[in-house]
């Protein structure tokens, strides 16, 4: 009896610390409340109250339901479960997999014509999350390559397109191509200092290469126009036709959705191809890829240089979007949210990346309605992701193969071994 209460009250203490802890961490945000008119402070008791009690509560469940997953996973591993969740099954089957696709495009392509021009806005800025993310796989997903200044790719693409529409008067069209490839150059660019390092060294020299970039654009006045920005960019034209903003709202939808499904044929036949594989292999063994004969170097720069060229593309995107940029608009909370949309999607998975931008990227919006508590909400749901789905939100499935001896092999071998 006593022995069974033990646990009860090591997990409820547990909880307990939980709680204080929060209610010492929202302190600020929950009880205090500053009126700057009438120069007087609010203390609100009662939320304090509510968030310990609320704490205390989610942590007791949180706990039940982890013990709980580990009896199911250790149960699954005894009875040899199946080798692929729900979720993988149908992305693995073709009859499943074409019709949601289908149906997702369907919905994709009439969107504009139902929601207005403020959820289209919205919905445009997550597709090019998902292309971002999306690149961002590729060098962290698929090769292992921890890059922490992958906004530094966005922000060429962004100049790119700045720059030569200004002084030259070069059109969208002609600079998107010129941005990807500008991108991919200081990809290679970057590649070839960190090709010996791997794990935390890598990350300090990218994050060091995103912070370069940023310094430069924004002290740099003769040439970026420094803190300032560029204004008066061109939107992207269509065939010499002047466009409202609502018209141009939806074209840029259009395009957005256009790349978004081309960024996916693309990634996918990189992931079945040669070089998809070597760079799996390089994620899992450097040494071991290396002593199967694939070009580290070669590998390596491939992949920042693809990498890079998505974020390039996306960058010329959104200075035609947005028709005015500056270097605020690529600061390091760029790469880590984009970075944060791979990791919680599914590193390696690609409709995990399209979900994670998705997630990432409309749900702060969405949580509007919770006005100064959104941000706390949208922390505590990324939290629980992190807890429950430690792998991301839909994984990708390691391929299984198994020999399944046929009845000849059997009698085969009995009549090769007589005893």
């Amino acid at each position: 009896m006593m022995s069974s209460l033990v646990p009860l009250l090591q997990e409820t203490l547990r909880s307990l610390k939980v709680a204080l802890w929060f209610v010492f961490l929202t302190f600020p945000i929950m009880v205090i409340k500053v009126h700057p008119l009438e120069k007087s402070i609010e203390w609100r008791w009662q939320n304090m109250i509510f968030v310990g009690l609320g704490t205390f509560i989610l942590s007791i469940v949180a706990r039940i339901l982890m013990d709980q997953g580990k009896k199911r996973r250790k149960k699954r591993a005894l009875q040899h479960a199946q080798k692929y969740t729900l979720v993988q099954t149908i992305l693995r089957e073709p009859k499943y997999l074409y019709p949601l696709a289908f149906a997702t495009l369907a919905f994709g392509l009439v969107f504009p014509w139902i929601f207005s021009s403020y959820q289209t806005n919205i919905m445009i800025t997550a597709l090019m999350y998902v292309v971002l993310g999306l690149g961002l796989n590729i060098v962290v997903g698929l090769a292992g390559l921890l890059d922490l200044g992958y906004v530094a790719f966005y922000a060429v693409g962004a100049y790119s397109y700045a720059l030569l529409n200004t002084h030259f008067d070069l059109g969208f069209w002609v600079v998107l191509p010129l941005g990807a490839i500008l991108a991919a150059f200081f990809g290679i660019l970057l590649g070839f200092p960190v090709l010996r390092l791997r794990g935390d060294y890598l990350a300090i020299v990218t994050l060091g290469f995103g912070e370069i970039i940023r310094l430069i654009l924004e002290n740099w006045n003769e040439f970026s126009q420094g803190p300032s920005g560029i204004s008066n960019i061109d939107r992207p034209g269509f065939f010499g036709i002047e466009l409202t903003l609502d018209q141009s709202i939806t074209y840029l939808f259009y395009l957005m959705l256009l790349l978004v499904v081309f960024t996916i044929f693309v990634v996918n036949r990189l992931q079945d191809s040669r070089l998809g594989r070597a760079w799996v292999a390089l994620r899992e063994d450097e040494i071991a890829c290396q002593a199967m004969g694939i070009d580290k170097t070669k590998t390596k720069l491939t992949a920042f240089a693809l990498g890079a060229m998505w974020a390039g593309m996306v960058g010329v995107i959104f200075a035609a979007k947005t028709t005015f940029i500056n270097p605020a608009s690529f600061t390091f909370l760029e790469s880590a949210i984009i970075l944060a949309i791979v990791v919680i999607g599914g590193m390696g998975s690609v409709v995990g990346v399209i979900v994670g931008a998705f997630v990432l990227i409309l749900l702060p919006e969405y949580l509007r309605a919770l006005s100064e508590y959104r941000m706390l909400a949208f922390g505590a749901i990324m939290v629980l992701v992190m807890i429950y789905r430690p792998q991301g939100i839909i994984s990708t499935a390691k391929r299984h193969i198994q020999y399944k001896p046929k009845p000849d092999d059997k009698h085969k071998k009995q009549a090769a071994d007589p005893s």
